[in-house]
């Protein structure tokens, strides 16, 4: 891959944006043969559909998108014009099929295909369908899972443990907005690259090395999840645990060993949220105690306490400063 610097860190295409009657004829030249290097035959005579985000990482590129039903083809011509990397092609929705080497490669919803980038493979969505497909550069796969190449023309069961975790940060990587940052992007395509190691079956001492990416990348994963129901009263290391299926204990440990605590992360995230608010002139509709309530302070006079020890002023102070700016 070129430079991460050179590259913008996320595209978005989508059939929507092409004429009608060219639909089908652009997607082939622009996505097909430009960027993924597969003939691209509908199924059925339906209109055509697609949309696919890119998102451009050192080392990895992620596609993620959903599809009309249609047979994709890696032909030998094609194949001249291809990458020396490794493909995960993980399906999310519908019904599909892939087969390279003569075997199947999909076993069902949540499971993944290993495809070799060195043979010809069809991959096919019989229902409109969505999918995540990683392109990994070989040799950071080949660091860490020597013996890779044994993983090509399988799958990847969706029960696998390293591959529901991979799935789940992916979907906050895809989600974060903050991957221009190159030392962020770096970070993610490790944690990405050490999930995906895991998967294909990286074993020894390197998959003790890609284990420490891997507690780094489910810290995120939770912390991102803590984020999006911070507001919820019953919100505990229990709850969690069971959203992400470990135990609390361990959840707590993560925390511990990220120079914190599961308790004292809620809170900072939970003051820094209702002190956003405050100055924030569309909430002033609002009660302080309305918005320490909707951000899961049940008791208010243990939060002007905290939020006072964070901030050293007072929610009103706050607010009254932000009304002045």
């Amino acid at each position: 891959m070129q430079d991460f610097e050179s590259q913008r860190s996320r595209l978005h295409i989508s059939t929507d944006a092409f004429p009608e009657d060219k639909r089908l004829a652009m997607w082939r030249e622009t996505y097909g043969r430009g960027i993924a290097k597969v003939d691209i035959e509908p199924i059925g005579d339906g209109p055509f559909q697609a949309d696919v985000t890119f998102t451009l990482l050192p080392n990895v590129a992620i596609a993620a998108g959903s599809r009309s039903p249609a047979h994709y083809r890696v032909t030998p011509e094609l194949l001249k014009q291809g990458r020396d990397i490794v493909a995960l092609s993980i399906l999310r929705g519908g019904h599909a099929s892939a087969t390279q080497f003569g075997k199947e490669l999909i076993s069902g919803v949540g499971s993944a295909s290993v495809l070799a980038a060195t043979a010809p493979s069809v991959s096919t969505l019989h229902t409109h369908g969505s999918f995540i497909t990683l392109a990994l550069e070989r040799p950071a796969v080949a660091e860490l899972t020597p013996d890779f190449t044994a993983a090509y023309g399988n799958s990847i069961p969706s029960d696998n443990p390293a591959l529901r975790l991979l799935i789940k940060y992916l979907d906050t990587v895809l989600a974060a907005d903050e991957l221009a940052n190159p030392d962020l992007a770096r970070s993610a395509a490790a944690h990405i690259i050490d999930l995906a190691s895991l998967a294909l079956g990286a074993r020894g001492d390197r998959a003790e090395m890609a284990l420490g990416g891997v507690k780094a990348a489910r810290l995120r994963t939770i912390k991102s999840d803590i984020l999006a129901i911070i507001g919820r009263n019953d919100l505990s290391s229990e709850m969690v645990a069971e959203r992400h299926g470990i135990s609390s204990r361990y959840i707590r440990k993560l925390f511990e060993e990220d120079g914190t605590s599961f308790t004292a992360f809620i809170l900072t995230e939970r003051l820094a949220r209702v002190r956003r608010m405050l100055l924030d002139q569309r909430y002033a509709h609002l009660t302080i105690a309305q918005l320490a309530h909707s951000n899961g302070f049940n008791d208010i006079s243990y939060f002007n306490r905290a939020f006072r020890r964070q901030f050293g002023a007072t929610p009103s102070d706050v607010r009254e400063a932000g009304s002045k700016g």
